[in-house]
């Protein structure tokens, strides 16, 4: 098996993409229906695992990383600094993927002609809270709700955190020596129990930024502790690359489902709608990608993309931005020679709130809906659209298909009836897993790009290794 071994991993993706998209169109070209799908489901199981073992790391990888990330800055004025220019950096890229997409939506008209009336129309839930809402729930948690709830995981999480919070707690109280942070690590430590198991990673990664910015202000008496998180961040990555070369078999069977389930020809019903929207995901990553690269930062976007492309290509398979983190992270630290503090606390907030795929994908999606009822749109409604897309693009959660589900958001500012919306979202969403898999890819890409700028402004960029060949 060395030879396996030998070829680099986003090659041996890439084959297990391409015989998935094989297997899954033979398959559903030789079997009866029926047949065909429950094969297909039983492949699924072998992406579903592969899914499950990444989620696996995500809520401890995130933490040990951010915390890690933090106590490695050493100057809490200079947490405050790369935060800032993380966000601007975020929103900026943000506001040039609405103009792309509304451009995609203007040239190529993917609503025009197109027949809605065959649609089953969908209910628009909640599946993603609002980023304010999500942002005063993550300071707002209440812990006890876990034990209100008999959730034997949370449960169990809870008490294994606050039972290691409540020894650090007495250690660092031993002999009398008062250090008053210590009770407040203990309560961080008992909140990251609530917010791991609950998996909202807004939580996580508020808590622990609170828990490493506490650290940093303990000065030497943490040394120990931030010694710890060093080696434990190390070690979880291990862990993930344990977990990356079962990659190829996840993604030959989550493929396989996907080309086998939808196919072909059910694609052709929404195809100019994915010429617009792959389009615009390939313009926006080639030319305001890779001009902040080329020209901002003066290094060759060549390399970049080389040195994600298992990132990208786990990306377009789950339709994840959170489970591709822990893939995103070792990447930009092996290949492209990303510090450990900057991956560490860049990668995972935008694996929250950096959706550039998503606000392209909604001001086209605004725009098809505008164009297949007949709406007339003035110059105020694109900017409406635009705005409205890049604010519940920061709120949409990092999982397969959620931002079909804030189109209601959107299409409101411009007058479009919730029947139609239903009836558009019951349009899209049977293909939407398709156009799904290239806006995480675009929304992944951008999170490593930010990541690269920061860490090249911050001093925190190993040139050499970002222009060398990738190590993975």
């Amino acid at each position: 098996m060395a030879w396996w071994f030998g070829i680099k991993l986003w090659k041996r993706v890439f084959l297990g993409l391409s015989l998935g998209v094989a297997f899954g169109l033979l398959v559903s070209r030789s079997m009866d229906a029926a047949a065909a799908e429950a094969l297909l489901l039983n492949v699924r199981i072998v992406g579903d695992i592969f899914i499950a073992m990444i989620r696996l790391v995500i809520i401890p990888l995130i933490f040990l990383t951010l915390v890690a990330g933090v106590l490695a800055l050493g100057d809490p004025a200079r947490l405050g600094a790369i935060g800032l220019r993380t966000i601007l950096l975020y929103l900026a890229t943000t506001f040039f993927a609405n103009i792309i997409g509304l451009l995609m939506g203007t040239v190529f008209r993917p609503g025009a002609g197109v027949d809605l009336g065959a649609a089953a129309p969908k209910s628009i839930s909640a599946e993603s809270a609002g980023f304010f809402e999500r942002l005063a729930a993550m300071a707002m948690k209440n812990p006890f709700e876990a034990f209100l709830a008999f959730d034997p995981m949370t449960l169990a999480l809870t008490a294994i955190l606050v039972a290691a919070g409540a020894i650090a707690a007495f250690r660092s109280n031993a002999g009398g020596e008062k250090r008053p942070l210590s009770g407040a690590l203990f309560a961080l430590l008992f909140a990251l129990g609530v917010a791991a198991a609950s998996g909202d990673i807004l939580i996580v990664i508020f808590a622990s930024l609170v828990f490493g910015v506490a650290l940093l202000f303990m000065g030497s008496a943490g040394a120990p502790a931030a010694r710890f998180f060093a080696f434990a961040s190390d070690k979880v990555l291990v862990v993930t690359q344990w977990i990356m070369e079962l990659a190829p078999f996840g993604v030959f069977a989550l493929i396989a489902h996907v080309a086998g389930t939808k196919g072909v020809e059910a694609f052709t019903a929404v195809f100019m709608l994915a010429i617009a929207v792959y389009l615009g995901c390939f313009l926006h990553m080639g030319i305001v990608y890779g001009s902040i690269l080329k020209f901002w930062l003066r290094l060759p976007f060549v390399n970049f993309f080389r040195g994600i492309l298992d990132a990208m290509m786990v990306a377009y398979s789950t339709s994840s931005s959170s489970a591709t983190l822990p893939v995103t992270i070792a990447s930009v630290r092996k290949n492209l020679g990303v510090s450990k503090s900057v991956a560490g606390s860049v990668l995972p907030l935008g694996a929250t709130i950096n959706m550039d795929g998503t606000a392209l994908y909604l001001g086209i999606v605004a725009l098809f809906t505008a164009q297949a009822f007949g709406y007339t749109l003035e110059p105020q409604h694109y900017f409406l659209i635009a705005l409205a897309a890049a604010l519940v693009s920061i709120g949409a959660a990092g999982i397969p298909s959620a931002s079909l589900f804030l189109l209601a958001t959107v299409l409101q500012v411009f007058g479009v009836t919730p029947e139609h919306t239903a009836l558009v979202v019951g349009f899209i969403f049977p293909f939407d897993r398709v156009l799904d898999m290239m806006r995480t890819v675009v929304n992944v890409t951008g999170d490593a790009t930010v990541a690269v700028a920061v860490a090249k402004w911050e001093g925190e960029l190993d040139e050499e290794i970002f222009r060398g060949k990738p190590a993975l």
